[in-house]
């Protein structure tokens, strides 16, 4: 059982993790060069409209002004308007439209590398040195060595161009309309009870969560397979052997538990990968989520939603982090609480 005093010290040091972030994203972003001003306005704008611009935006005023007001709305989630990507439009709008589309695909994406990558960095613990091992410790690396942007268009060509069996890109049939309840289209396709539409989705997210399992799978398998091997060698699994214990229940009862706490800090970093990932991802498979919305607000210099893009995306880094050391410590009491 967790002690509230244990979630308590792991939620009070998100404040100072957050401070950082936000104060870093204002410094790159205001010592970056270029004139926001400027960007938003447009290269052929007059002077007096361009400095009309920087008025309304505060930036004639002090910088320490500037850090305090962009702290404060921070604090207050008014993350301000788009003035590019889609002008007008609340920042907060525009992400809680496209953050489900990134954390589905994330989701999906650790599940596959979980669903796998435990299996097999097990067996090729407990048949080390053999075939299979060895075929399970090539295909993790390969796993690790291609890149999202190679894994990619292969799999669209293969799967999509020339076997035609998956759709290349978007995240459901154009002839399918679903109403967003959740932003999570597997979900929100089963709501509506749509189940033609849901195995739409489901076909047209199938190649970016292979993309990204990949990458998932490798990782944990290797990381499974050296904390498996070290767990067997112990004292108390040989123990349990001798006492006339099966192998499989050993494995499983004493040796998976113990094996897998190393796997979580894993687990923990791989799906902050993953959210990083989906700029990629979603760019090969054009999927409008929040990397793809990052990659159109720098190319266009849209500072609000870039600012507001990075701190979503370390505010979501944190949080799983705090997920990680509380599973941590279900897993591993002796962990000071």
């Amino acid at each position: 059982m967790v002690s509230k005093r244990f979630i308590t010290k792991r939620l009070l040091l998100l404040g100072p993790v957050l401070f950082g972030v936000a104060t870093l994203v204002f410094s790159i972003l205001h010592l970056s060069p270029g004139d926001p001003a400027v960007a938003i306005a447009g290269q052929r704008a007059s002077e007096e409209f361009v400095e009309q611009v920087r008025s309304n935006l505060g930036l004639n005023d002090p910088l320490w002004e500037q850090y305090l007001r962009f702290l404060r709305d921070t604090l207050m989630l008014d993350f301000g308007q788009s003035y590019q990507v889609q002008r007008g439009t609340a920042v907060s709008a525009i992400l809680r439209d496209r953050l489900p589309i990134t954390i589905e695909l994330a989701i999906l994406g650790q599940i596959a590398g979980l669903v796998f990558g435990l299996p097999l960095g097990i067996i090729s613990a407990v048949k080390q040195d053999t075939v299979a091992d060895h075929l399970a410790r090539v295909g993790a690396l390969a796993g690790i060595s291609v890149p999202i942007y190679w894994s990619g268009p292969l799999l669209i060509v293969l799967f999509a161009q020339v076997l035609g069996v998956l759709p290349t890109s978007g995240r459901i049939s154009s002839i399918y309309f679903v109403d967003q309840t959740t932003g999570f289209i597997l979900v929100d396709t089963l709501l509506n009870g749509n189940i033609e539409a849901f195995w739409s989705a489901a076909r047209h997210l199938l190649l970016p969560v292979v993309v990204l399992g990949i990458y998932s799978m490798a990782f944990i398998s290797r990381m499974m397979r050296s904390s498996m091997l070290e767990v067997i060698r112990q004292d108390y699994m040989r123990t349990a052997r001798a006492k006339g214990q099966g192998a499989k229940i050993t494995v499983m009862k004493h040796g998976l538990r113990n094996a897998f706490i190393p796997v979580i800090t894993i687990v923990g970093i791989q799906f902050g990968t993953l959210l990083g990932g989906s700029v990629l991802t979603e760019t090969v498979f054009e999927i409008n989520g929040i990397g793809t919305l990052l990659v159109s607000a720098i190319e266009t210099s849209d500072y609000p939603v870039v600012q507001s893009t990075v701190l979503v995306f370390a505010f979501m880094y944190t949080l799983v982090n705090l997920a990680v050391d509380v599973t941590y410590s279900i897993f591993d009491p002796r962990i000071d609480q």
